[in-house]
């Protein structure tokens, strides 16, 4: 039970600070392109309690968990009104843009304070001392850094990447795309959790996103034993 509470420790701290920064980077582009919604309310802190969805959060991850079916949840959005910015159809994709970028961001900056860690540790701590939780942190920091970035761009509503695809969309077909974005998170469950079970051998994640966080993660690891000489 130690190593359960030890390990998960070790997820829960990055995970906040990832999806929190993802989250703020949305308001910091749309008031940088003239929407100051998020600024006005409030939501431009780092608070992690401004940006926690009980249900999105806690609840639907926990009990995803709980059932051994994939997990994903979603914080509380930060709020962008899309007819304020300067140039409506263009601005919102750069600021759907701006979370996973964010998150990429992000994970760099991890994998260069991992570099640097080990650089100083001499090899990768083992054992549970406070020295290895702070490299294990460092490593998931960036594995889930990367891991939101890939999975929001997934060209799905309400997803970061479905913001991005109506603004590359023919204006006819704009309103339509639109539309889905209210029923957007049943069509993500549908997706993701429901379809997988009724069609054995269907895993959206493990194609789409796995190869990709994969790949990106083996370089930032790799840039971190560059920077560490090991």
């Amino acid at each position: 039970m130690s190593d359960t509470i030890y390990q998960a420790a070790a997820l829960i701290i990055p995970l906040i600070l990832a999806v929190v920064f993802h989250e703020v980077a949305h308001g910091w582009m749309a008031r940088a392109l003239g929407d100051p919604t998020a600024s006005a309310l409030g939501r431009l802190s780092l608070n992690p309690l401004k940006h926690v969805d009980p249900i999105g959060t806690i609840l639907v991850p926990g009990a995803l968990k709980l059932m051994g079916l994939p997990v994903f949840g979603w914080a509380k959005p930060v709020p962008v009104v899309k007819a304020r910015l300067n140039n409506p159809r263009r601005d919102m994709m750069l600021v759907a843009a701006a979370g996973p970028g964010s998150n990429l961001i992000l994970g760099l900056i991890g994998a260069v304070l991992l570099g640097g860690m080990i650089a100083l540790l001499g090899d990768w701590p083992q054992g549970p001392s406070l020295t290895h939780f702070a490299v294990l942190n460092v490593g998931n920091f960036i594995l889930l850094n990367v891991f939101l970035a890939v999975f929001n761009l997934l060209p799905i509503p309400p997803f970061d990447g479905g913001h991005i695809v109506e603004g590359i969309l023919p204006r006819s077909m704009e309103q339509a795309w639109a539309g889905l974005q209210r029923m957007g998170m049943l069509l993500v469950i549908l997706l993701i959790v429901v379809l997988p079970q009724i069609i054995p051998g269907l895993d959206l994640i493990g194609w789409l996103v796995v190869p990709p966080v994969r790949w990106l993660s083996e370089h930032y690891i790799a840039l971190a034993h560059f920077i560490s000489g090991r």
